[in-house]
């Protein structure tokens, strides 16, 4: 397992369709192992695998206490209803936008395993499933923002020496 680049906006790889994987072999499995460290090194909780460089229909997913795991060829078999989130992406990752999304999902596809499963997704799951969906399919979450209003320049977190914040504490008494 290895942690791999992730591919940044405007690269035209994350612009491509993704290709449908014909059969789960071992350079598959490799793939989500990989993907699934790189999402985890990059605190995300999905990735596509157009994100890493490889133009095929792949996901991850990793929710707050619970098993990373991944689909393959995923489809949508039911959504329901709309809601208006704050979204990021690890591709694009100086912005962040208000785009709307599905209350709940249900999607199929195959396991690592290449065995058909369903996940239903309400919430984080819900948001991450069509987010990283919208990746195989050439979409980012920039293209859902419905206007520049809504679209944000994310402040980066400042780092700070522990001596440096120690001082200015002291000095500050």
């Amino acid at each position: 397992m290895s942690v791999r680049p992730i591919i940044k906006y405007p690269d035209q790889v994350l612009r491509q369709k993704a290709k449908t994987i014909p059969v789960v072999d071992k350079s598959i499995k490799t793939l989500i192992d990989d993907m699934i460290e790189t999402m985890k090194a990059g605190c995300g909780c999905g990735l596509a695998a157009p994100q890493v460089g490889v133009s095929l229909r792949c996901i991850v997913l990793g929710m707050p206490e619970e098993e990373p795991f991944a689909i393959i060829n995923p489809e949508f078999v039911k959504r329901t209803g709309e809601r208006e989130i704050e979204e990021g992406c690890l591709s694009v990752p100086d912005l962040g936008g208000h785009v709307k999304r599905s209350i709940s999902v249900i999607v199929k596809g195959l396991d690592r395993y290449g065995k058909p499963i369903r996940v239903r997704g309400k919430e984080l799951l819900c948001q991450a499933l069509e987010h990283e969906i919208d990746h195989l399919n050439g979409i980012l979450f920039i293209d859902r923002v419905e206007s520049q209003d809504k679209l944000f320049k994310k402040e980066k977190p400042v780092e700070v020496e522990v001596q440096d914040a120690a001082a200015e504490l002291a000095a500050k008494q």
